[in-house]
């Protein structure tokens, strides 16, 4: 993950994303609509490469934790360690975990 997120910081920096408002958080959710979209069409449609379409999701979502100046590793851990907290319910299509908080 460090590896990823020194990646993309690079990125950022070699493109003056800071300077030039490709850190803009507005601008970088219309991106990630666009890419869920294209996710959609990979599934729905059999349009596109669906692998692609999730690395420009992951890419995305990098670039908002530097914009954000969020600790992504931290956050992972926090939440997954919260999830395993969870209760699971399935009606055998589907699966949803919950939290105890909102039963």
């Amino acid at each position: 993950m460090k590896e990823m997120i020194e990646r993309m910081q690079e990125i950022h920096d070699k493109f003056k994303f800071k300077e030039n408002g490709g850190e803009d958080i507005l601008f970088r959710l219309s991106l990630m609509m666009e890419e869920l979209g294209e996710i959609c069409s990979a599934v729905t449609k059999n349009k596109g490469d669906i692998a692609e379409e999730h690395a420009d999701l992951l890419i995305l979502l990098l670039g908002n934790c530097i914009s954000l100046d969020i600790d992504i590793e931290s956050e992972y851990w926090k939440k997954t360690d919260e999830m395993l907290n969870y209760k699971c319910f399935s009606n055998g299509k589907n699966i949803r975990l919950v939290s105890k908080e909102n039963e």
